[in-house]
């Protein structure tokens, strides 16, 4: 078993949790990440899962490791749905990881989409929602198993075992009309705690500076587990310490209630958290009682913030403008199972990308994601997954209320968080025979009330559903411009409009599909037809890729110039916003799976990301760069485009995305100028160049400047003048070798054998003999369907034999064939 992080172990204790911590004395904390078995489908019961012998030979367990989802890999299998039914795990405790005296917690960070927990054969908890974490106290149940213990289970042995079920349920949210997977799995970390008798439930901390920033105070609202109704009075010990580590204040509290154990600390001239130094605040708690001791820790930060009323947002006082982006569950090979080490690395990307705002779409995340927010200064929007479909029930409506309380309870501390979103697309209906808008505002004025009486100092927010817009605090409409409609000039008109029309307008989900790795040397091709005038507001049925009026996100060539320049368009627009607006955040990071859009290039995937679903940086990565981030960089447009096509002579622009005050462009070793950035002179903030290229091989670099520091970049791209004809006949050579693992790349020609660059026929390749194609993952090069970009595909096969024959086909093309050999 894997030891907890110790920043991630303090876990709160009953089905309304409170944050992650340290934990100390008697409390222990475990992940349980190995020993795990799986098996898909369902069970008679919780004995299949115990018996021994011949009755056990079916089902067949698979040995897995936690966390781990049922979808990881048919979430992108372009040719079936992906799995929505049950399946079960098992595991077994140690009488060691049980310790004497102790009440023993299963505390679950996120399970798709119910669950049941048995010890045995009992049952000891249900839980209906994706999304939030819960606690199971199993220790009843571990002493009743350990006086009628299974024969067939080792001594000594606790036998866990776990149901999950992700399937299609109209009375649940997220409806299964959202454009992403619902997950079935233990996608997120299992732990194992053991406490005393009397032990911390929730700790919420509230740090309200003064309105001149000299001093703040926390106030401490604790919360008990005492299942046993220990009696006596209880002693608390709360310490604070400084972000350097500094012990700074210390306050006792007495009494055998939570009410009595409140407390306040003052802070003089506090740190103040903020997006560039986002210092963090340390406040200790030890709890004494008859049945032990328990100690906790909290994370917390001291800030204030304001959505000025058609006007800009501010952070401890200071005008900040919001740069966002979104965020799915959702990685190639894990599905939302993501490993931590990965959760990690994708927040980081996020901020060497220049984010300071997430908005996390569209359920409560992982701890991990919030603490990592919290620690690299990105403010947060979280929100419940009442996602689409309508309005349901009774059933319904009480799982949007309790994953509501569970949200705020769980990420309370959170500095990063100043929203708490409702609802997203509440105005797409499809679940139930009745649509009525003013049951769907009555219940959002319900769970408005009750945000604002859970949390009275955080906002309310919703996206596109307009018929709310006056309900909550800060609202976003569903504005596409240059994408699912109108152009994307049109922006900033469409966001004054949005300005005046509600009293804080936050944009979010913004964004162009493009398929990684597919460029273009003419991309406003065919979008002549494109009506404006009449807003950019998205409409039902524009994100299908056929019907309906003229539009980029049917009409377009999806490739990553188009995007880049929407990117660039919409960036140096908000550069003159930042008086009037709060800001934008742009949909989404990462490229993700949906269940909606199996016509897509890569066929399942929302492929709007700004990196693919392995992290896999886009163009459109180093754009945000150039304008968000003060390190110097430069980024010569291209590096994913090793051929251009075009006329012998032909004039071509080359781009540079940069940060830098001027860049110089070297073509083939000669200079071609200096020019000075300007970021209101699209495109490429002015780093762009009219070149000239050789037929063949030409080599580009730039070198931009800083503030006195030199950065440079530089590609290699090939020019074809010589003309194609329609794509008759697939290529397949190698391109790469790691050990086992071959990667090959398919390409396209026309009949008389010259490349066709700008070639988008759909592909599917195949493999026979001793190896497997290392495929499902949703990427560029790990999707057996595919679209080629720019006439070409990649995939990797995983060898395991001696020979192996892979084919590339397509409709109506000479299928291409290779042999791979060991």
């Amino acid at each position: 078993m894997q030891k907890v992080n110790i920043q991630r172990i303090c876990i709160l204790l009953l089905m309304l949790l409170g944050i992650a911590g340290t934990v100390k004395a008697q409390r222990s904390s475990e992940r349980l990440t190995e020993n795990w078995e799986y098996v898909k489908g369902d069970l008679g019961g919780p004995y299949e899962a115990l018996r021994t012998g011949r009755e056990a030979l079916l089902p067949v367990w698979e040995q897995v490791e936690m966390p781990h989802s049922f979808n990881r890999f048919d979430a992108v299998d372009p040719d079936k749905s992906y799995y929505q039914g049950p399946g079960w795990y098992r595991t077994y405790l140690s009488s060691d990881q049980l310790q004497e005296g102790k009440r023993h917690l299963l505390h679950f960070e996120g399970a798709g989409q119910k669950t049941k927990v048995y010890i045995g054969m009992q049952l000891v908890g249900e839980h209906v929602g994706g999304y939030d974490e819960f606690v199971f106290d199993i220790t009843d149940a571990v002493n009743q198993y350990r006086q009628n213990p299974m024969e067939e289970i080792e001594d000594g042995k606790i036998p866990v075992i776990v149901r999950c079920d992700n399937s299609r349920d109209l009375e649940m949210i997220p409806s299964d009309l959202s454009d992403f997977n619902l997950y079935g799995g233990l996608y997120r970390f299992v732990n194992l705690v053991n406490v005393p008798g009397v032990s911390f439930q929730q700790l919420h901390v509230d740090a309200k500076p003064d309105k001149n920033y000299r001093k703040a105070f926390v106030a401490i609202t604790p919360q008990l587990y005492n299942p046993l109704n220990v009696e006596g009075d209880f002693t608390v010990r709360y310490s604070l310490v400084s972000p350097d580590g500094k012990n700074i204040a210390s306050v006792e509290a007495e009494g055998n209630s939570a009410d009595a154990l409140k407390a306040g600390i003052e802070i003089k001239k506090p740190e103040l958290w903020s997006v560039e130094n986002p210092q963090l605040y340390t406040l200790k708690a030890t709890l004494e009682s008859d049945s032990g001791t328990d100690e906790f820790i909290e994370k917390f930060g001291v800030r204030d913030f304001e959505f000025v009323a058609h006007g800009p947002f501010k952070l401890n006082g200071e005008s900040l403008f919001l740069r966002g982006t979104h965020r799915h569950e959702d990685h190639a090979g894990y599905a939302a199972a993501m490993p931590e080490d990965l959760i990690i690395e994708e927040m980081q990307m996020m901020k060497e990308m220049g984010v300071n705002f997430i908005r996390l779409g569209h359920y409560q995340q992982s701890r991990i994601v919030l603490d990592a927010c919290d620690s690299l200064g990105i403010l947060v929007w979280e929100e419940i997954p009442w996602c689409r479909g309508g309005l349901g029930g009774e059933i319904y409506k009480d799982q949007a209320r309790r994953m509501l309380t569970n949200m705020i309870n769980q990420h309370y501390n959170h500095p990063s968080i100043i929203i708490w979103g409702l609802g997203n697309e509440n105005d797409w209906p499809g679940d139930f025979p009745e649509f009525d808008k003013e049951k769907i505002r009555t219940f959002m004025s319900e769970l408005n009330d009750l945000s604002h009486s859970l949390d009275p100092l955080r906002k309310t927010a919703i996206r596109r559903c307009d018929f709310c817009a006056d309900i909550i605090d800060v609202y976003s409409p569903s504005v596409w411009a240059g994408w699912y409609r109108g152009k994307y000039t049109e922006y900033t008109k469409v966001s004054k409009e949005w300005n005046k029309k509600v009293d804080h307008f936050l944009h979010v989900e913004w964004g162009a599909s493009n398929h990684g790795m597919r460029h273009s040397e003419d991309p406003d091709k065919g979008l002549e037809s494109i009506s404006t005038g009449d807003g950019a507001d998205e409409r039902d049925g524009d994100f299908l890729l056929s019907g309906g009026e003229a539009r980029v996100s049917k009409d377009g060539d999806w490739s990553e110039t188009y995007a880049c320049n929407l990117i660039d368009w919409h960036l140096k627009e908000q550069e003159k916003m930042k008086d009037w607006h709060v800001g934008a955040a742009y949909w989404p990071f990462k490229d993700f799976s949906t269940p909606l859009r199996p016509e897509n290039p890569v066929p399942y995937v929302n492929q709007k990301g700004v990196v693919q679903r392995d992290f896999t940086k886009k163009e459109a990565f180093y754009v945000f760069q150039s304008y968000w981030t003060e390190e110097p960089m430069a980024h010569i447009y291209g590096h994913t485009w090793p051929v251009r096509w075009g006329e012998a002579d032909e004039s071509k622009m080359v781009k540079v995305y940069s940060n830098c005050e001027e860049a110089e462009l070297f073509l083939n070793g000669e200079s071609l100028g200096v020019r000075t950035r300007d970021s209101q002179n699209f495109p490429a903030a002015g780093l762009r160049w009219i070149v000239k290229f050789n037929d063949g091989e030409n080599h580009l670099k730039v070198v931009a400047t800083k503030d006195g520091e030199e950065v440079t970049d530089e590609i290699t791209q090939v020019y074809q003048s010589e003309k194609w004809g329609n794509p008759a006949i697939l290529k397949i050579i190698e391109v790469n070798r790691e050990a086992d693992v071959v990667e090959v790349e398919a390409k396209i020609y026309d009949k008389n054998n010259v490349f066709c660059p700008n070639a988008k026929n759909r592909i599917e390749f195949s493999i026979s003999g001793d190896g497997e194609l290392i495929d499902n993952l949703g990427t560029y090069n790990g999707s057996r369907t595919i679209q080629l970009y720019n006439g070409r595909a990649l995939i990797k096969i995983k060898m395991n034999g001696e020979k192996a024959v892979v084919a590339a086909n397509s409709d109506k093309i000479k299928t291409g064939f290779i042999t791979i050999e060991n």
